[in-house]
């Protein structure tokens, strides 16, 4: 019976996303907001890259990978973005409270949150893609089995930061509501997204081969300028998300027993 008693409900996961669906699709500001920001990045990185394409043969080389690293960093930050939204809407509407006074255990709320993620990051980065591939002539898909090897580690570095960011709201409170926003952009110069690593100070760059995004992007920029495929980098950028995604989650549950032991679930505001 222990052993029952520790695995998921699915109908309480199920249940959580049904909720947060239905929050989603009753407000067209929340969409357009989804659609709206990577539209206009594709769009502007895509003529500044027709730009350079024109008017330099070093840059008509490595052009390619500006469009390539604008949709795999939106693919970083709107994951993170949309698994933290999902959680700041319970903490907005006051009814955190009232989940974790239920019986939904933890990890089903964060299995519910990493699903919204996938929902609310395709819905915005799908339409992305096909502008690239309609305007600038890249298509993300033509990448194959890398992109999977891409995909995986960038969303698992993002439910990663989720996690860890939601568990400081849910510690301290609204007041620490801009961590939210503003984490995964203090990463983004250490995560050598539109520059190679060699371009950082040797300091810089131990810190940066730190982070699991940074082989991502040297891989991208592998694939497409070289046409190498670099599986030792995805390998290393796995075995790092697995670490970190074991210690956010961690970070998490402990943050929750100090926000029970402080009473500060029920005291949400700033």
């Amino acid at each position: 019976m222990s052993g029952l008693a520790l695995t998921p409900s699915m109908s309480r996961i199920a249940a959580m996303i049904l909720r947060y669906w239905y929050l989603l699709m009753s407000s067209w500001p929340r969409l357009l907001e989804l659609l709206y920001w990577p539209a206009l990045q594709i769009v502007t990185w895509g003529f500044l890259q027709s730009y350079i394409a024109q008017n330099a043969n070093f840059f008509a080389r490595a052009g390619g990978t500006l469009i390539g690293a604008v949709i795999l960093w939106d693919i970083l930050f709107r994951g993170q973005l949309g698994f933290s939204i999902s959680f700041l809407e319970e903490m907005w509407a006051r009814n955190l409270g009232n989940l974790l006074m239920s019986p939904l255990r933890p990890i089903e709320f964060l299995i519910a949150l990493m699903v919204m993620s996938l929902i609310r990051l395709a819905i915005g980065v799908v339409p992305m893609t096909l502008l690239a591939l309609f305007f600038f002539g890249f298509n993300l898909y033509g990448i194959g089995f890398p992109l999977i090897a891409f995909f995986c580690n960038l969303i698992f570095t993002s439910w990663s930061v989720g996690i860890f960011v939601s568990g400081l709201v849910l510690r301290h409170g609204l007041g620490a509501e801009s961590i939210v926003w503003t984490l995964m952009f203090a990463v983004m110069p250490l995560a050598c997204i539109y520059y190679p690593v060699s371009v950082l100070p040797h300091w810089l760059q131990l810190v940066a081969w730190m982070l699991p995004p940074t082989y991502v992007f040297e891989g991208m920029r592998a694939l497409l300028m070289q046409h190498v495929f670099r599986s030792d980098l995805m390998l290393d950028a796995l075995m790092i998300n697995i670490a970190l995604f074991a210690a956010s989650f961690a970070a998490f549950l402990a943050l929750l027993r100090s926000a029970r032991h402080h009473g500060s679930l029920l005291q949400t505001g700033e």
